[in-house]
């Protein structure tokens, strides 16, 4: 007896999209656990890296919502998942705005926008994973 399963493969554009954002969160992620450390240490090193970290989050940020607009505009795609994209950015935006003052003068505030940051590219992440596993748009 043959079986034959036809199942239908995420395309490129699709991988290419989670693995933007999943760059971009664990990029997000090494920002807050610098700022945590700089919290607890006051070492500027710490303070520095998570600007670099930054910095990498919002170009992985900034390409992830424009396959999104892409993804929109073929249509299929919820406009909640972009929603929460630009969200994102704009935190982090702030955030690596936040982190270009002074080294003694950004805490706490930078900690609290990297907390709300990671929390909304978690979303966004969860979001795009899950409609990659659900087939997505075509």
């Amino acid at each position: 007896m043959v079986s034959i399963v036809d199942r239908v493969r995420p395309g490129g554009a699709r991988l290419f999209h989670a693995a933007v954002l999943a760059g971009a969160l664990a990029l997000f992620i090494g920002a807050l656990l610098t700022d945590y450390a700089y919290w607890t240490t006051y070492l500027i090193q710490w303070s520095d890296f998570a600007s670099w970290l930054l910095v990498g989050a919002m170009v992985l940020t900034s390409v992830a919502v424009i396959c999104e607009i892409f993804a929109l505009v073929r249509g299929g795609r919820s406009i909640v998942h972009i929603v929460v994209l630009v969200a994102t950015w704009l935190v982090g935006f702030f955030d690596a705005l936040y982190h270009a003052r002074d080294a003694w003068a950004i805490m706490p505030m930078a900690l609290v926008f990297s907390v709300i940051v990671v929390v909304l590219a978690l979303v966004a992440t969860w979001i795009g994973f899950a409609s990659l596993r659900a087939g997505g748009a075509r």
